[in-house]
């Protein structure tokens, strides 16, 4: 599997990443954690070199995970978060206070069971106010050797600017997809322009482009789904949704393949992009990601896709 120049970092990551946000089960409905360890598994053995997690993704479920599916194997780069905690009553609020990271970055390292982290990042630019204190924090995880790199997730330009007179930006994790497009107006050029390894989360929408959606489907959503409440999920957006989700399917089909990955194909498109993040929960999911980190768009292709998006 082609690997890609990653920012400024020195690392080279697969086109697909495996994201483990439903491994953890939390929001996204029950999760058998075994079925979530042969999951990572196989996209590593698919050739997969690295996985994005965060320390609020099932509580810490996920990186525990993450950390038993790794364990005697030889590790891919592991990516996670702060700036998210929770108490014992389980509410969630934010931080970016140095001691409140220090105390996530030792958790993340105790739960993922490894020495250092590849990749450490921001989840959430929230409180804004703190956002120096945050970005100062992890600046001197890096130079502690706690963390080898660290970038931001859904930090906006001005966000950007502001962390880059403390410390160079090395990554960012924006969401984009055919469904939220927000990122091409200013995020990813910018990073095209300073150098910054862009890796997009969520570009099957959240499982809508996948091709395997339905009125139905979304109808049986467990309530603790977060999607069953979900703006694209329901109308009126969401006939427009599945109908650009037919016109993927038509696509993948002269190249069999799933609607799912051409929509992964159309965000990689993008120059900006160095690699894109996808969720999957059972072991034969994870074939697609093998396919679709090798599957381009023609370019009469693209512009087919272009012309129902506009």
């Amino acid at each position: 599997m082609q690997t890609h120049q990653f920012g400024r970092t020195d690392m080279r990551i697969t086109a697909i990443g495996l994201g483990t946000w439903a491994l953890g089960g939390n929001q996204w409905g029950p999760q058998d954690d075994q079925e979530s360890i042969a999951t990572i598994q196989r996209a590593l053995d698919l050739g997969i070199n690295w996985i994005d997690t965060a320390a609020i993704y099932g509580l810490g479920g996920s990186e525990k995970v993450v950390g038993r599916a790794i364990k005697g194997r030889k590790q891919p780069y592991i990516f996670t978060k702060c700036s998210l905690i929770w108490d014992e009553g389980m509410q969630v609020r934010s931080s970016l206070k140095a001691s409140s990271i220090r105390h996530e970055v030792e958790e993340s390292l105790r739960r993922l069971d490894i020495e250092t982290i590849d990749l450490y990042q921001i989840h959430w630019p929230n409180p804004d106010p703190e956002i120096e204190e945050g970005w100062n924090t992890l600046a001197e995880l890096k130079r502690e050797g706690k963390v080898r790199h660290i970038g931001v997730s859904n930090f906006n330009v001005a966000q950007l600017q502001r962390a880059e007179k403390i410390a160079p930006v090395e990554t960012l994790q924006p969401p984009y997809s055919l469904i939220n497009r927000q990122a091409e107006h200013e995020i990813l050029p910018y990073c095209q322009q300073n150098t910054i390894g862009t890796i997009v989360y969520s570009p099957m929408a959240s499982g809508l482009l996948s091709g395997h959606m339905t009125r139905e489907r979304i109808a049986q959503l467990p309530d603790s789904d977060w999607r069953k409440q979900g703006q694209e999920f329901q109308e009126p957006r969401l006939t427009r949704n599945l109908a650009l989700a037919d016109l993927l399917t038509a696509i993948g089909k002269a190249h069999n393949v799933t609607a799912g990955t051409v929509a992964i194909a159309w965000a990689l498109h993008n120059p900006a992009v160095t690699a894109a993040i996808v969720g999957v929960r059972h072991p034969y999911q994870a074939d697609e990601l093998a396919i679709a980190a090798d599957f381009h768009l023609s370019e009469a292709e693209y512009q087919q896709i272009e012309q129902f998006s506009v």
